[in-house]
């Protein structure tokens, strides 16, 4: 038997004596000045410094605490060109080009953080993915679509991108497409055009890149389908552009190797961060209460869909880390959780994962989380008791925690 299988078998849950009442609070980074939650004006760069108003962000958003390069380009783009009127953001972040004069936005995001953001910005946002209708909101079109590519999410979920902004441009409207070069952007602009009818590259920064296309009458592709596979037991439907969604990621298989023998029946679960749902369904099919919490809307779906597709109960709710839970005394939280907003390596989210994993454990409750080996999570955990590494292989590392 393996010293990692070992580890796992010795691991129990809610069994450590409780020193306080209150939850360990995990240390600071070096040089943090605002809560996780707190929204603030975002960081303009010199060629947009006179926006008729600012944008708000936070932590979790995309380009925070400033903007996301290809936005920024993709607004002052639309500002030379003058834009005006009703504009449909289907990427809209913080709402930076609801920021141009004469603009009106209508804003739509997938993501917890921006959403919030949006609404610190004064908008009322509509949550959504690639494909959803709209057209219960402000008719579901407008005469300028504005899409920031995430090419960073793969091929499928760019090409549902590309698919929702068609559906959502009416014939004689204008896309305006952003993006990374190094990303494959010039490569879905090419597949934008085919689909538009016409349309270019018209500006350049860096490698960021700007399209301009006006949509002819046609129909529009249908959204790319779910990917689906198998895994300890389990039928797992992976929506385009979701973490894991094709296979297994090797963090999460070692994460489920180590706990296999641990006995979850009756036990309250957390799944922080659930991704299309593995850990949550592979807790709920054990005989756990199972809440499966993650802040991008396409992972929430494809989680709903992986427990049902095997008949599991248990909760889903979209929410920026765990803004959107109303209940603690928790028995166990595990977490595979993102360290990329964007294009960016990014650690203050995982930092509110721990700090939200000490407010929803009950005393003794315990934290098991996986991550790449180089990043610096444990000194994250000051303040638990028994923290410890269950297991280092394959560039992974498999950290637990008890709730002081």
């Amino acid at each position: 038997m393996s010293s990692q299988k070992k580890s796992a078998r010795t691991l129990r849950i809610g069994t450590a004596r409780a020193k306080s009442p209150e939850g360990p609070a995990t240390a600071p980074h070096s040089g943090e000045v605002r809560g996780y939650f707190e929204t603030y004006p975002a960081e303009l760069p010199p060629k947009l410094s006179n926006l008729r108003r600012g944008v708000a962000t936070k932590a979790g958003v995309r380009g925070a605490p400033g903007l996301d390069a290809a936005q920024t380009l993709l607004a002052a783009t639309m500002f030379l060109d003058k834009v005006r009127g009703e504009v449909l953001d289907l990427t809209a972040m913080g709402g930076l080009v609801g920021c141009l004069p004469g603009v009106t936005l209508q804003a739509v995001e997938s993501s917890a953080p921006a959403l919030a953001a949006l609404v610190a910005s004064g908008h009322e946002p509509v949550s959504a993915i690639p494909g959803d209708d709209l057209s219960g909101h402000w008719a579901g079109r407008a005469p300028v679509v504005a899409l920031v590519l995430a090419g960073d999410r793969g091929n499928a979920y760019t090409e549902a991108q590309i698919a929702w902004a068609h559906a959502s441009t009416p014939p004689g409207g204008t896309l305006y497409l952003a993006g990374d070069k190094d990303k494959g952007f010039d490569r879905y602009v090419r597949r934008a055009s085919g689909l538009f009818g016409t349309g270019e590259t018209i500006a350049r920064e860096g490698g960021m890149r700007v399209a301009k296309m006006v949509r002819r009458p046609g129909a529009t592709p249908p959204q790319p389908v779910a990917e689906e596979y198998e895994a300890h037991g389990l039928k797992i439907v992976g929506l385009p552009g979701v973490f894991s969604a094709g296979k297994l990621d090797k963090a999460t298989a070692l994460l489920l190797e180590l706990l296999e023998d641990l006995d979850l029946k009756g036990l309250k679960v957390l799944d922080l961060g659930c991704g299309a749902g593995v850990i949550g369904a592979w807790a709920a099919s054990r005989g756990a209460e199972v809440t499966l919490l993650d802040a991008d809307l396409q992972s929430v779906r494809s989680a709903e869909a992986t427990l049902e597709a095997n008949q599991l109960a248990a909760r889903v709710l979209h929410s920026d880390v765990d803004a959107a839970l109303d209940d603690a005394g928790y028995d166990l939280v595990l977490s595979n959780p993102p360290f990329h907003v964007g294009r960016g390596v990014v650690l203050d989210v995982t930092a509110e994962f721990v700090r939200a994993a000490a407010r929803r454990l009950k005393p003794g409750g315990r934290l098991v989380m996986v991550a790449n080996e180089f990043l610096p999570y444990e000194r994250l955990l000051s303040g638990w008791q028994q923290v410890e590494t269950l297991a280092s292989q394959g560039g992974f590392k498999v950290l637990s925690a008890v709730r002081a």
